[in-house]
């Protein structure tokens, strides 16, 4: 390889360690801007590393051609970048995702069990802990202050997560239909959209063993299969 292109796979190799967090870990997300270290350094070490991306893509190219890939290498650095998500985030949504299901089957129970819908918030938030808890502390918070309820629900369908919840409660207030046969056919809905998530995620383990198994077991049996076989054939041709 040429002296250019040691220092294309230099500079790509420089511009991909910079995604290595190499600060201290931290427990939890970061007050500021919630997301972790790792996006934080990914943020504040955006430029160099656009600029370094955009540079060995320029010396891979070379030529004329060369200046305009790097620029065109640099702003695709610079908007996945911007548009990565942060490790710490995607876990949040994706815990929240798992606590939906369990969250809305106790606020289906305590509404069951004759609670004002606000309160009934109020003590789910206070029995289960996490992000989705969290979240809908706000609202719980809103209904505590005297906000109309169908603003709150309606509020809530905004979020990507509790959206489910928030169009549901807010189709019931607005109708005058059962909160409690809302929240408990949305339990329902959710459990068994959780039991197929399982099944799925199962039956996709199988399909991601196979293809390390292939490449442990393809080699073997080319050289303990295919080359005695070949190599008989061959030396029964010499004779």
């Amino acid at each position: 390889m040429s002296p250019t292109g040691w220092l294309a796979v230099a500079c790509a190799a420089n511009a991909a360690g910079l995604v290595v967090p190499h600060w201290p870990r931290l427990r939890g997300p970061t007050p500021a801007t919630g997301a972790g270290p790792a996006a934080t350094g990914m943020l504040r070490h955006r430029p160099l590393w656009c600029l370094l991306a955009g540079l060995g893509g320029a010396l891979f190219v070379g030529g004329r051609a060369g200046p305009v890939a790097g620029v065109l290498v640099a702003v695709g650095a610079w908007v996945a970048v911007g548009r990565a998500e942060p490790p710490a985030a995607r876990r949040r949504r994706e815990q929240v995702r798992r606590d939906l299901p369990q969250l809305v089957g106790l606020l289906a129970s305590t509404l069951r069990g004759g609670a004002a819908p606000g309160d009934a918030v109020a003590v789910v938030c206070a029995a289960l802990q996490g992000p989705a808890a969290d979240r809908l502390a706000r609202v719980a918070a809103r209904l505590a202050l005297g906000v109309d309820p169908v603003l709150v629900w309606q509020g809530l369908a905004e979020d990507p997560e509790l959206a489910p919840l928030g169009r549901s409660l807010a189709r019931a207030h607005a109708s005058g239909a059962s909160v409690v046969r809302s929240v408990e056919r949305l339990a329902d809905e959710l459990a068994q959209r959780a039991r197929a998530d399982v099944e799925e995620r199962a039956r996709a383990v199988g399909v991601k063993a196979a293809l390390p198994l292939g490449l442990c077991l393809l080699p073997a049996f080319v050289l303990i299969g295919i080359v005695p076989l070949v190599a008989a054939l061959l030396s029964t041709l010499a004779l």
